[in-house]
């Protein structure tokens, strides 16, 4: 399909997800768009079809040509990452949380990823020199009350990885709020066992933070997931991103925030598509985004209901689209950023989406 060199790599070793051949695409690809394909045997076989163009789950997965056109104002770090790095593998943002980049693996590689600076560029695990570093500057740093933990998923590091992580950061306060952000549940559910969950009930403060985009990805083993979670007393809440053709209409929306309501997660976050190099087949107008947000909350509870929200580009921060929007112009959405000034997000002419439901 793509006119690309395809070389076979081997997943690194881990416990929990699945190890096996990855295809990684090279020759060719911009740096700011180059992301590996890898899938997960369990997520893969939640396609009806090997034709991205014409199922959801394939589009989410499976590499198209369209990620090898780059628009002028896409970018390999769309929300400015780079430009709040506090320490290597900090992203220091907003002043009472950070971002850790934990690892650059994923079990599953998403096409519409928005860190594609990082994300499987072989940065793998975060050192323990790299972790010495991130502890001595949250010391000196007592304003960051949350932390979150992403990259990368990590939960492709093992339990034991994953709970020394956790202990040095405590060791700094333990009073952190510490969110795991990760789509382990959704794209590799036998990774959330017993004895991991049993491992993070030792914590106090954890939420997971998981990404679903579609109520095709609600599956039974979704569901044990998440009740394992929850039974640990780890409450879950879900980032999903509006994507074209996968779930860019107000009944495939409102089947997914019911079904997530039911499995006991919290629709948390609906993102607006980042202006991430590669991924302009994916954006919705904000125009269309109102208006599906609109209809969902004539239908929707508060509590099924996420907000709409855009992370500015350049790292101008993240703002509820419909509060923050102050008008629209001819080229550009005017956004009201946090600092209180204006930022720009440009308005595409958006293409009718394929049919994916």
């Amino acid at each position: 399909m793509l006119a690309l060199m395809r070389t076979i790599i081997e997943r690194p070793e881990q416990s929990g997800p699945e190890g096996g051949p990855v295809e990684e695409l090279s020759g060719g690809v911009d740096p700011k768009t180059r992301l590996p394909f890898g899938v997960s045997r369990y997520y893969a076989a939640l396609a009806r079809s090997s034709d991205p163009a014409s199922d959801p789950i394939a589009a989410q997965y499976l590499p198209s040509a369209d990620e090898l056109v780059t628009l002028p104002y896409e970018t390999g770090d769309p929300i400015g990452d780079n430009r709040y790095l506090a320490a290597e593998r900090l992203v220091h943002h907003y002043p009472d949380r950070a971002l850790l980049l934990v690892n650059d693996r994923c079990a599953t590689y998403c096409r519409h990823c928005f860190r594609r600076h990082f994300t499987g560029h072989g940065r793998g695990r975060i050192t323990e020199e790299q972790l010495d570093a991130v502890c001595a500057y949250l010391r000196r740093t007592p304003a960051v009350r949350e932390l979150l933990l992403s990259g990368g998923d990590p939960l492709m590091l093992s339990d034991r990885e994953i709970e020394h992580l956790i202990e040095r950061l405590k060791q700094v306060d333990p009073d952190y709020v510490i969110r795991l952000c990760t789509r382990m549940p959704v794209v590799l559910p036998s990774r959330v066992t017993e004895a991991f969950v049993g491992m993070l009930s030792r914590f106090d403060s954890l939420w997971a933070v998981i990404h679903a985009n579609h109520p095709r990805e609600l599956t039974e083993e979704f569901r044990l997931a998440v009740r394992r979670l929850l039974r640990a007393g780890v409450p879950v809440v879900n980032q999903a991103v509006l994507l074209r053709g996968v779930n860019d209409d107000v009944a495939t929306l409102e089947a997914l925030f019911r079904g997530l309501l039911r499995s006991g997660v919290k629709p948390y976050y609906l993102f607006q598509g980042d202006l991430a190099a590669g991924t302009a087949h994916f954006r919705v107008s904000i125009e269309r985004g109102i208006a599906i947000m609109r209809e969902l909350r004539s239908r929707l509870s508060g509590l099924a209901l996420p907000t709409y929200a855009v992370d500015l580009p350049g790292g101008g921060g993240k703002v509820p689209v419909e509060a923050a929007l102050l008008r629209i112009e001819a080229d550009a959405y005017v956004f009201r950023g946090p600092d209180g000034g204006e930022h720009r997000y440009p308005r595409e002419s958006e293409l009718a989406g394929p049919a994916r439901r």
